[in-house]
């Protein structure tokens, strides 16, 4: 780790009675740092404000996270960013104060960058499909709280370097995302990407990736998608803020075209792109 800060200050330490801690009570970011810029920035942003909004913590001063994020960043050619708030410190037990009652907890912490195979933008990856399944809430769908054992049962599934990830289902069998990315599906050259009013979390590259296709003059949906659909589609690629975009080669017994026109497409103007 490069570096980070806790409330603004060099340091790896937290109060150990911080909510966080004793039950995931918070939310985080993790960007893409590009010479020293930590990428689409206010989307991130955005994304964390409401998530500040649905657990009722108090509304975070984002340029303050700014600045403090161009601290860690300044002079690095690559890296990731990972901010991490959560609703502070108080006594036991799960009632939360109320907001503002207690100061927010902020970390703002500096990675490497991680490497991965040039063949999986390339070649595209092999995903399987994980067992465990996602618990739907909506008052907690979209957001990136800090509760992500889901997660972290599902990708200690297996432990082979040549799969990178791993799809992800819901209670009733519609597939949702990837332990660590969003999906998207190309049909008859329209682009898909499943409904995540129930559960997951609703990826600042997905959203990017949504808006910026009408600018290509791709037609794109969400949509509720099942394994079948996934199975039957022209293309399937994953995205994240890190990776960008990964081309899906073979998922769920299936061997995708490795003519991908869209996915490449849409690769290489995301690729472009000054975030």
């Amino acid at each position: 780790m490069a570096g980070m800060l806790v409330n603004g200050v060099p340091g790896t330490r937290v109060d150990a009675n911080d909510r966080g801690l004793h039950y995931g009570d918070g939310l985080f970011e993790t960007i893409a740092v590009h010479d020293g810029v930590p990428a689409l920035w206010d989307r991130h942003m955005q994304r964390l404000l409401l998530g500040c909004e649905r657990l009722g913590i108090a509304p975070i001063d984002t340029a303050q996270l700014r600045r403090e994020s161009s601290q860690l960043c300044e002079g690095v050619a690559e890296g990731v960013l990972k901010i991490i708030i959560t609703r502070g410190s108080s006594g036991r037990g799960y009632r939360a104060p109320p907001c503002g009652a207690v100061q927010p907890t902020r970390l703002v912490a500096l990675y490497a960058w991680p490497e991965y195979p040039p063949a999986f933008w390339v070649e595209g990856v092999a995903v399987r499909l994980c067992s465990t399944r996602l618990g739907s809430n909506p008052a907690l769908a979209g957001i990136k709280h800090l509760n992500r054992l889901e997660q972290v049962l599902a990708r200690s599934e297996w432990d082979d370097p040549a799969i990178p990830e791993g799809l992800m289902l819901d209670g009733e069998g519609h597939v949702i995302e990837g332990t660590m990315s969003n999906l998207f599906i190309v049909r008859n050259g329209r682009l898909l990407t499943p409904d995540l009013s129930q559960c997951g979390v609703a990826g600042v590259m997905r959203g990017y990736i949504l808006d910026s296709a009408r600018g290509m003059d791709i037609p794109a949906d969400i949509a509720q998608i099942t394994l079948d659909d996934v199975k039957s589609s022209d293309e399937v690629f994953l995205c994240n803020s890190l990776i960008g975009v990964w081309p899906v080669r073979h998922c769920a017994g299936v061997d995708f075209p490795v003519h991908r026109p869209i996915t490449r497409y849409i690769a290489d103007r995301i690729g472009r792109q000054e975030f």
